[in-house]
């Protein structure tokens, strides 16, 4: 099931939760991203059945482009991330495969919807993108082993790590460069586990204005899906709606050679790619 968090340009409304299909997106009535992943299963199987009644109901579906996409989940209480996850990767930014995932953090005011304009900071001239597989968790998880943690995973959305390099550089710790205004986009889907099967067999894809920057797939994870959501649950309490972005592929701009390295500029259009998620897309914008 593709979820969809988003509201009609011609009505001015809430974000509200919607469901795609090839007639467009259906509103969920008055269920919640929330009630889905504290209701799990169950309540995901009464959408299901709300869905197949719809068409015997003749329900109102609304076209993609009549909407407006808010960040595939809105509200997540974390946002964690991986760093160096792909072999690939970091063999291009000369960096050691990692013994263990490591860990870092960007906050609510990262998250940013398919479509949405991101601000380029000024304090920043360095802005790369980063292809990366969004896990979403489904239950709360505390010391799960690495067999049973998909159990606890509701669903993946494509996602862009975005990186303000020289931010990112300046000291031991990623932060300032990992979390400015609108760097993490989430969309523009929130595709559930069943219709993704194996999460580490994807194709994952960057393009920017067209070009195609990065094409790998997610079974080059240093660690894969499952691995990466035990071992967090045994750092922290992972809870539902809390999101984990699990690294990137190479051809960041960060891997090329200094004199061939273009960052993000003003105008550039990103889109992320990730199979049977759909494509997510933003435009760089100056920051006024």
């Amino acid at each position: 099931m593709k979820l969809v968090n988003f509201k009609e340009k011609a009505a001015a409304s809430a974000y509200r939760l919607g469901v795609r299909s090839d007639k467009g997106i259906l509103d969920a009535g008055h269920v919640t991203l929330n009630d889905l992943l504290q209701g799990g299963e169950a309540e995901l199987s009464k959408l299901r059945q709300y869905v197949e009644e719809s068409k015997e109901r003749q329900e109102r579906f609304v076209d993609e482009s009549e909407i407006v996409f808010g960040p595939s989940v809105p509200e997540p209480g974390k946002i964690i991330c991986i760093g160096l996850n792909y072999r690939k990767h970091a063999e291009e930014t000369n960096m050691p495969l990692p013994e263990y995932p490591i860990l870092f953090s960007k906050f609510s005011n990262a998250l940013a919807a398919h479509g949405e304009d991101v601000p380029l900071p000024r304090s920043t001239q360095k802005v790369d993108y980063e292809a990366e597989l969004a896990i979403v968790i489904g239950q709360t998880a505390k010391n799960v082993s690495v067999d049973e943690a998909l159990d606890y995973v509701f669903g993946y959305s494509a996602s862009n790590d975005l990186s303000a390099r020289d931010l990112q550089t300046r000291t031991s710790q990623w932060l300032a460069g990992k979390s400015c205004d609108k760097f993490a986009p989430v969309g523009p889907y929130l595709v559930s586990k069943d219709e993704v099967g194996d999460p580490n067999a994807l194709r994952i894809s960057c393009t920017v204005n067209g070009e195609v920057r990065q094409d790998s797939n997610t079974s080059d994870m240093i660690f894969n899906c499952k691995e990466i959501v035990s071992y967090i649950s045994h750092c922290m309490t992972l809870s539902p709606g809390d999101i984990i972005l699990t690294g990137t592929p190479e051809g960041v701009v960060m891997g090329y050679p200094p004199e061939k390295q273009v960052y993000l500029q003003d105008g550039d259009v990103v889109t992320i790619e990730i199979e049977k998620l759909g494509a997510l897309t933003n435009r760089m914008v100056a920051e006024a």
